[in-house]
């Protein structure tokens, strides 16, 4: 494939994965490792057709959630829910499961994250 067929195709799946919700950084921050990551992870793994989108966000939110990353944990559940990948009850129940697998501290800030972005979503008060 063209380095430019490439890039556009990277272009199109970042979109695609993310529904939107993330914009494309500001020109005056892209640089190499910018489009390395457009023109690999996007255009030649998230494109894969072996796995859906759904599955491989699913993936990767558990491996998110090991590093205890929040904020990139809260834009893949409102990708997810934008989307609709995942349901609210589907969201929840990763919540449920993460801290067996991810430990405790970890587990309990994700589902603070997904608390705080649910209540928003479904307008109500977070607990």
């Amino acid at each position: 494939m063209a380095d430019d067929e490439r890039r556009k195709k990277g272009m199109e799946y970042f979109d695609e994965v993310y529904g939107g919700i993330v914009p494309f950084p500001a020109k005056e921050l892209h640089d190499d490792f910018l489009f390395n990551t457009v023109d690999q992870l996007f255009s030649e793994v998230w494109s894969r057709p072996t796995m859906s989108i759904r599955d491989r966000r699913l993936f990767v939110m558990g491996m998110i959630a090991a590093q205890a990353e929040a904020d990139t944990f809260e834009i893949q559940i409102r990708a997810a829910l934008h989307k609709g990948e995942l349901t609210p009850d589907e969201i929840r129940e990763l919540a449920v499961i993460l801290p067996y697998y991810v430990g405790y501290p970890r587990g309990s800030r994700m589902r603070a994250v997904t608390q705080r972005v649910l209540a928003e979503i479904e307008k109500k008060p977070a607990p």
